[in-house]
């Protein structure tokens, strides 16, 4: 089997939801409450707008880059050929790190949530659990791994517009909620005080909600396994774009008003408050299942995401060649395996090692989502200058990359993202000699991109 065909069986519904999958986790479902009570509801607000803005103008740029050149690997190939292959390196490196990293702590999570029905049982049993279905998914055929991502996020979205659809008829006053009071909660939840740990709060939320938008760049990703990639790419872009707004801003806006910032802990799901509050039965139980969902479906998105790096590293010259061949159904079996084998790593170092080794892979992925942005912007300016033909004016890649950029110089200020740049930093510099050492083209070729 050629280890450069790969079957084009996404349609445009499985690349939204791919993209659903991703975006749409644990990030929402509970750290949201954590970010309200930092911020504040306005401060919180204003937060999430500015990362609707970003995250728009850097997927405008990866849905042109797509349309021009549709491949497995999306930007790490167009880093590679429009920036410097040493580029591209780094930011699959990072960009694979980031989802193994994820992987790990996902498949420990879905343990620890099934323990609330089943407490005698080990938390490895589940996990282990997880680890072969999310490996079996992705392994069958392209199809079958986008049905089943397409219902995992199903569950997920359809959870966020029951919870935006119940909170409107609360603020509106047709569902009693104990403690509101209509526009003088409202007004009292904004102004008093609007900023509970200053304007500098927000600042620093701001890293963590850019955080919580990464997943879209998926799209790119698939693009070399979707049919009719020119057309259904950047109608999936804009498609998903607007509802993850919609489902972020209009979830914010419930909380924000619905929970005291005092009450927003990072252990507690905002979700699970307002709909026991609201009175609906069983909330709990039907949180942890939504819960449960989601966590397995950022693992089946980011196993995907994964392996596919590896793969286009391996197609590209700067892996060996044995992770680029595929089975006789056209999957990544080896990637995969590769790729399932660092998510185990950072499974037992967040258990065994997580103030040494798990720390230090957290704040490297945690550095890679703004790092992968960077090189969005930055490749769509530089096409765009030998490609006058693309759409998208100069000016959006250069305001991403600079909204992107503070927010790597926020980090410098957050003691709890810091490590993010110390770890991060000497791993970008090691990369770079690597693949010096080992893949540079001395003779000048560039990646080839039309495959």
């Amino acid at each position: 089997m050629s280890s450069q065909s790969y079957k084009r069986d996404m349609k445009q519904r499985h690349i939204m939801l791919l993209s659903f999958g991703g975006v749409i986790g644990t990030g929402l479902f509970l750290s949201s409450g954590y970010t309200l009570q930092q911020a504040g509801p306005l401060g919180t607000m204003l937060s999430y707008i500015v990362g609707a803005v970003l995250v728009y103008l850097v997927m405008l740029c990866l849905g042109q880059l797509a349309i021009e050149h549709p491949v497995t690997g999306g930007f790490h190939v167009y880093a590679s050929k429009y920036i410097h292959p040493s580029i591209g390196y780094i930011v699959a490196w990072f960009y694979w790190l980031t989802w193994t990293v994820a992987l790990g702590s996902e498949f420990t999570a879905v343990g620890i949530l099934m323990q609330k029905w089943l407490p005698d049982a080990p938390v490895y049993i589940f996990s282990s659990i997880a680890i072969i279905l999310v490996l079996v998914f992705n392994i069958i055929s392209t199809k079958f791994y986008a049905e089943v991502e397409f219902y995992f996020s199903l569950v997920k979205v359809l959870a966020i517009i029951v919870f935006i659809v119940l909170g409107a008829l609360t603020l509106f006053g047709l569902i009693h909620y104990s403690g509101y009071n209509g526009l003088e909660t409202i007004k009292s939840r904004y102004t008093n005080p609007s900023f509970p740990n200053g304007l500098g709060a927000v600042f620093l939320t701001m890293l963590a909600v850019n955080y919580a938008f990464s997943g879209t760049e998926l799209i790119g990703i698939a693009a070399g396994e979707t049919k009719n990639p020119k057309e259904v790419i950047p109608k999936a872009i804009n498609a998903t774009l607007w509802r993850l707004i919609i489902f972020f801003i209009g979830t914010m806006v419930v909380i924000s008003i619905l929970i005291p910032s005092y009450q927003g802990k990072s252990l507690e799901s905002p979700f699970v408050v307002i709909f026991q509050n609201m009175g609906i039965p069983y909330a709990g139980d039907i949180m942890n299942l939504v819960i449960i969902t989601a966590l397995l479906s950022a693992a089946n998105s980011g196993l995907y995401a994964a392996s596919r790096m590896v793969w286009s590293l391996s197609n590209e010259g700067m892996f060996p060649n044995y992770f680029k061949k595929l089975n006789k159904h056209h999957m990544p079996i080896r990637a995969t395996i590769f790729s399932m084998c660092g998510g185990l790593l950072a499974l037992f170092s967040s258990v065994y090692a997580a103030d040494s080794l798990y720390i230090v892979l957290v704040s490297i992925a945690g550095l890679a989502v703004v790092i992968v942005w960077m090189s969005i912007c930055l490749s769509y300016f530089n096409a765009k200058r030998l490609n006058k033909h693309m759409k998208i004016h100069q000016s959006v890649p250069i305001i991403g990359f600079i909204l992107c950029l503070i927010s790597c110089v926020g980090m410098v200020f957050d003691s709890n993202q810091f490590p993010a740049l110390y770890f991060g930093i000497p791993f970008a510099i090691i990369a770079i000699i690597f693949y010096f050492v080992k893949y540079h083209k001395k003779d000048g070729q560039t990646i080839e991109t039309s495959k």
